[in-house]
C-alpha cells in the first residue's frame, strides 16, 4: 500500500517528462505554429496607426467673469442677481447637449475625413465620432468640474479638439445667457415706459379736473364782482389766503383764476410738473439700451493647460508583444503535443 503512491507519483514524472520530450520532439510544429502568431503580434504592434488623447478639465466661472451680467441688477430693481451656478448650468448643459455634438460633428469631424469616408452613412460616421470625443464628469466628488476627451490619431488634433469643444459649448451658452439677460432689460424698460406713460396720463387728467374747477370758481367770482383777491389784514389775512382752495377757490378773483386757466390750457407739457420722471426717463433709456459684450464674461474656467500628447494610448506595443507570444507559444505546445500523440499512435498501430 505504501508503495502505490510512490509508484503513481514515479508515473506523473514519467508522463510529465514524457510531455516535455514529446514537445521537444515536435519543436519544429512549435515553431511554425508560434512564429506567425508573434509575427501577426509584432507587425500590428508596430504597423497600427496610433491613438492620442488629450483631455481639457473646465469648471465654474469665477464671479468676476460674469460681475457684467449683473450690471444694472440687485434688489431695489426688481431683477435678481445672477449667480456663478445659473451661469455654469447653462454651460453645462450646452457642453453635455446634442446640438452642439451635432455641430461639432458638422463643423471639426466631418472635414477631416476624405470624400470617400464622408460618403459613407451618416449613422456610421457619428457612431465612430462618438466613440473619439467624450465629456463626463471629472470624478464624483466634484460634480462641477467636467473633462472633456479626444482620442484621435493626430495629437495635434486631438489638443485642438477639446479645445474648439469647450469653446464651442462656451459660444452657445453666451448666446443663451445673454439673450436671456437681454430679455430681462427689454422687460424691465417696458415696465418702466408703461409707468412712464401712466404718470403723463394722470398728470393729464389732474390738469384737466384742476381747469374744471378753476372754471367753476371762475363762474362764482364773476357772479359776485370779485377780480381781485379780497385785502385781509393781520393773521387772518394768512389763513385765508392759504384756504383759497377747493370751495374757496373763487376768492383769488376773476382775473387771477381767467390768467392760471389760459396758463393751464396752454401748458405744452406736464413732464416738468410730474414728480420723479425724470429719473424714470433715465432708467427706460439704460435698461432700454443696456447690452453685454460677450467678449467680458466667461461661463467656464479652464483648468491647467492642455498639452500636446506625446505618446500614444492605443495601441499597447509591449503588451500586444507579450501577449502575441504567450498565445503564440501555447498554440504552438497544444500543436505539438498533438502531433506527438498521433505520431506515436500511427506507430503504435503499425507494429501491431
Amino acid at each position: 500500500m505504501r508503495n502505490e503512491p510512490e509508484r503513481r507519483s514515479g508515473d506523473d514524472e514519467i508522463d510529465l517528462f514524457e510531455l516535455i520530450e514529446g514537445v521537444w520532439r515536435q519543436k519544429v510544429w512549435v515553431l511554425l505554429v508560434a512564429a506567425p502568431i508573434m509575427a501577426i503580434g509584432i507587425a500590428y504592434a508596430v504597423l497600427a496607426t496610433p491613438v492620442y488623447e488629450a483631455k481639457l478639465f473646465v469648471q465654474p466661472p469665477s464671479q468676476n467673469d460674469i460681475a457684467q451680467l449683473n450690471y444694472g441688477r440687485g434688489a431695489e430693481t426688481g431683477l435678481g442677481t445672477l449667480a456663478v451656478k445659473d451661469v455654469y448650468d447653462v454651460y453645462t448643459k450646452a457642453l453635455l447637449s446634442e446640438a452642439v455634438r451635432n455641430k461639432f460633428f458638422r463643423t471639426v469631424y466631418l472635414p477631416t475625413l476624405n470624400d470617400e469616408d464622408r460618403s459613407g452613412s451618416r449613422d456610421a460616421l457619428y457612431s465612430e465620432f462618438s466613440k473619439m470625443l467624450n465629456v463626463a464628469q471629472a470624478a464624483k466628488d466634484t460634480p462641477t468640474r467636467y473633462v472633456i476627451t479626444a482620442n484621435v490619431e493626430s495629437p495635434q488634433q486631438a489638443a485642438s479638439w477639446v479645445t474648439a469643444y469647450a469653446e464651442m459649448a462656451a459660444e452657445r451658452a453666451k448666446q443663451e445667457v445673454l439673450k436671456s439677460n437681454r430679455s430681462e432689460m427689454l422687460v424691465k424698460a417696458d415696465n418702466i415706459e408703461q409707468q412712464i406713460a401712466g404718470s403723463k396720463a394722470s398728470a393729464r387728467k389732474e390738469r384737466e379736473d384742476l381747469i374744471a374747477q378753476l372754471k367753476e370758481a371762475l363762474v362764482v367770482a364773476k357772479s359776485i364782482g370779485l377780480e381781485k383777491p379780497p385785502l385781509i389784514s393781520g393773521t387772518l389775512s394768512i389763513e385765508v389766503s392759504a384756504g383759497m382752495d377747493g370751495s374757496l377757490t373763487y376768492m383769488r378773483g376773476s382775473k387771477a383764476l381767467e390768467a392760471e386757466i389760459a396758463n393751464l390750457e396752454s401748458r405744452y407739457s406736464d413732464d416738468p410738473f410730474i414728480t420723479g420722471l425724470r429719473k424714470k426717463q433715465e432708467l427706460l433709456t439704460f435698461y432700454r439700451n443696456l447690452k453685454v459684450d460677450p467678449s467680458i464674461i466667461a461661463v467656464y474656467q479652464q483648468d491647467g493647460v492642455v498639452e500636446q500628447p506625446d505618446k500614444p494610448i492605443k495601441p499597447k506595443k509591449l503588451i500586444i508583444v507579450v501577449l502575441s507570444a504567450v498565445a503564440g507559444l501555447a498554440l504552438g505546445l497544444v500543436a505539438a503535443l498533438g502531433r506527438d500523440v498521433w505520431v506515436r499512435r500511427k506507430r503504435a498501430l503499425a507494429s501491431t
